[in-house]
């Protein structure tokens, strides 16, 4: 019913934290001088972005689904399930269980990927060493 909700509000957490991290990076690279060597590395603020795009890309095709079973409408109660209480509680139970485990999991390979980028860019600085 609406347990795109979750990730999708994660992604604007996710937007807004990328935002000032974007902010801070660029103020580092402006101050620092030092020579750049020839190894690989990926911003943290790129890696959020990965992270970002997951969310949001995961969250539009649930909602699009959702839409296309005719659980989201476009006019107010714009969640069908907000139209008689007792669905609404299994629409919170939805979310807080569904939606939660999704973006979870959307989070948790974000972070292998990260992982495992960071083990490539060690492998490029050894390399380049």
């Amino acid at each position: 019913m609406a347990c795109f909700l979750v990730p999708a509000a994660e992604a604007v957490v996710v937007t807004v934290v990328e935002k000032v991290a974007e902010k801070k990076e660029s103020k580092v690279e402006q101050t620092t001088t030092e020579e750049k060597n020839e190894s690989f590395h990926v911003p943290f603020t790129a890696k959020l972005k990965w992270l970002m795009y997951m969310l949001y890309g995961g969250s539009i095709l649930l909602m699009f689904e959702h839409i296309w079973h005719g659980e989201v409408q476009p006019f107010a109660p714009f969640l069908t399930a907000m139209a008689d209480k007792g669905d609404m509680y299994e629409m919170l139970h939805e979310m807080s269980t569904v939606g939660v485990t999704m973006a979870l999991l959307v989070t948790a390979v974000w972070g292998i990927i990260c992982v495992v980028t960071s083990k490539l860019e060690k492998k490029s600085a050894a390399e380049a060493a």
